[in-house]
């Protein structure tokens, strides 16, 4: 049984869930999936007008562009500090530690950055766009085009094979039919990729340049490609350049690999939780709106510091359904969306972020077992030249 994703959410009444769905090598669409198989002409029912109704009414659509101005500000004053502990240290091996605090706080940049991308700050799409780019490309180092572009097609289709390009394979084998492809050292690593998973997150932060670069310097096309170019090229040379030129050479190489370390490791860390080891949606599926979000999302318990942590993100659920929520808006939107699913019979993930990180290694590990597929094979072995 195959499922084939909607565009938008149906506002007609919720029909009967059918059985539990199974999907081989893949996590389980539990029992209160609404879909329907590639040969049926009838179209999954979704609840989600009707949820969205209350969110508005209860005002958990409108901006909190304060909100986000404290938050810049705040984060600002950060990065402040921990300059002036970097110029009041001099050349000392202690300035790792400030290499680490530049880690989380452009960290903290890319999460506003991510919140301004989608609407959530200014109600204009220009003014969005023009203050998302130079958060993420002037501050960050990152292509705001490459980023925008890759993350509507994760929003739109969630875990979805051959959609969603969050779960395609790029030294991760997220899917069982990428891990059994894998040969030489990258099979031996991928058997193993759960463990690891979060050791190479180390240099997620490099990759994630890197990525920004390649696109930028690409042939397709990129919209406002010479101002990213310009504002991602002006941005190292001034954080380079000051680095290099205050601290000795060894020190300032030092220097920046922490901060792309811990920037890697917390950027992954926050949005590894969000999906993985979470039901995949077959690509020839069709999949009702509210479902397809809530299915293959997993919130993150933890209050309102975990929040701040996680940029928002510990409510991807919430974000998932209304992209365009504030962050202090989620929590509230939470206990309606709580309400509604279990109204509806729909599944609603919420576990810590330990329990998260398990489940994460735990399903890395699993479809990693693929790669060991040609080794056990029963009639492989038998028929094996000796």
């Amino acid at each position: 049984m195959t499922l084939t994703v909607l565009d938008s959410p149906a506002s007609a009444p919720a029909a009967q869930a059918p059985a539990p769905m199974r999907v081989r090598n893949h996590a389980e669409l539990p029992a209160g999936f609404r879909g329907t198989t590639s040969g049926e002409t009838s179209k999954p029912i979704s609840t989600y007008t009707a949820l969205l109704a209350k969110v508005r009414d209860a005002g958990l659509l409108e901006r909190r562009t304060g909100f986000y101005v404290a938050m810049f500000v705040g984060v600002t004053l950060l990065l402040a500090a921990a300059v002036t502990g970097s110029v009041l240290l001099g050349d000392s091996w202690f300035q790792l530690l400030i290499a680490a605090s530049i880690g989380l706080i452009f960290t903290q940049y890319a999460f506003l950055a991510h919140e301004t991308a989608h609407r959530q700050v200014f109600a204009s799409g220009v003014t969005s766009d023009r203050v998302g780019r130079i958060l993420a490309s002037g501050v960050v180092g990152m292509s705001y085009a490459w980023w925008t572009s890759k993350h509507t097609k994760h929003h739109g289709n969630p875990n979805t094979i051959g959609r969603d390009t969050d779960i395609a394979y790029d030294t991760v084998s997220f899917l069982e039919q990428d891990a059994v492809k894998q040969r030489g050292l990258s099979r031996l690593f991928t058997q193993r990729q759960g463990y690891i998973f979060f050791p190479i997150l180390l240099f997620e932060g490099v990759n994630l340049h890197l990525l920004s670069y390649k696109t930028l310097f690409g042939r397709k096309k990129v919209d406002k490609r010479w101002h990213e170019i310009a504002m991602v090229t002006a941005r190292f040379t001034i954080y380079l350049g000051l680095i290099f030129w205050f601290l000795p050479v060894g020190m300032a190489f030092a220097f920046v690999g922490v901060q792309l370390a811990i920037f890697g490791l917390y950027m992954g860390s926050a949005f590894a939780p969000n999906h993985i080891g979470m039901p995949i949606i077959p690509e020839s599926s069709r999949v009702d709106f509210l479902s397809k979000q809530v299915l293959t999302s997993r919130n993150i318990t933890g209050g309102r510091w975990m929040t701040i942590a996680m940029g928002g993100l510990d409510y991807q659920v919430e974000h998932h359904l209304f992209p365009n929520m504030a962050r202090p808006h989620l929590r509230a939107a939470s206990k309606l969306v709580r309400e509604h699913c279990t109204e509806h019979q729909v599944p609603y993930t919420r576990t810590t972020i330990g329990q998260a990180f398990g489940t994460v290694i735990a399903y890395l590990n699993r479809v990693g077992l693929a790669a060991r597929v040609p080794f056990d094979c029963p009639m492989a072995a038998e028929y094996r030249p000796r």
